[in-house]
């Protein structure tokens, strides 16, 4: 149950450029929820992403707030691929 509250709070959560959610885009890759703490694991749709910052503090803050227990988002080093998450430009 926490696990879709969590991506339904997520999907609020917007790239700027391309406006559409981070769930959407396939940017979140792993979530792991405990009973004290939660951690985000996800990619940037590139890897100088000007918006990555607030983005990352974004999705930190709406996990928080879905879940009521601190956040930690990793990000990590692999590439995103539109293709791989199922969008076709």
């Amino acid at each position: 149950m926490a696990e879709i509250a969590l991506y339904g709070a997520l999907e609020s959560v917007l790239d700027p450029e391309l406006e559409i959610s981070v769930v959407e885009l396939g940017l979140i890759r792993e979530v792991i929820i405990g009973a004290t703490s939660a951690e985000v694991k996800m990619v940037l749709t590139t890897v100088f992403c000007p918006y990555g910052p607030a983005m990352l503090a974004q999705v930190q803050q709406a996990a928080q707030e879905a879940l009521g227990v601190p956040v930690k988002v990793t990000l990590l080093a692999e590439a995103w691929d539109p293709v791989a998450a199922g969008l076709v430009w």
